[in-house]
């Protein structure tokens, strides 16, 4: 059956700054076990602490610029482009542009289960 998804649900994200994620399809919004879909905005400055990824996690850039550190280097992630972290390789994000940056955050296998991603 086809389901209209009316809304988001409002995620608390880990880091330095108010970062808003909006999961569209998911455990919170959707009761979707498989994956969730959400829409991010990242401030200008914002830092998550770094973590070791428990799912492989995709990102669509939309508009700025993602820093995604990994022990291997350093990789600008830019609008228009999207980044895999594959499941077990330590990863930090970050925002650095002044306008901060709109994600379509990916494709995570069943992240969100709770209120806050830290």
């Amino acid at each position: 059956m086809t389901n209209l998804i009316q809304q988001p649900t409002m995620v608390l994200a880990a880091g330095n700054k108010h970062k808003e994620i909006a999961e569209y399809v998911g455990r919170l919004n959707s009761a979707t076990e498989a994956l969730s879909i959400a829409h991010m905005k990242s401030p200008a400055g914002w830092r998550e602490p770094g973590q070791i990824a428990e799912f492989d996690e995709y990102t669509v850039v939309l508009r700025g610029t993602l820093r995604v550190e990994t022990r291997a280097g350093t990789i600008d992630v830019k609008a228009g482009q999207a980044i895999l972290a594959r499941r077990g390789e330590w990863v930090r994000y970050s925002t650095l542009e002044p306008n901060g940056a709109q994600l379509c955050g990916g494709v995570y296998a069943g992240l969100f289960s709770g209120t806050s991603t830290s």
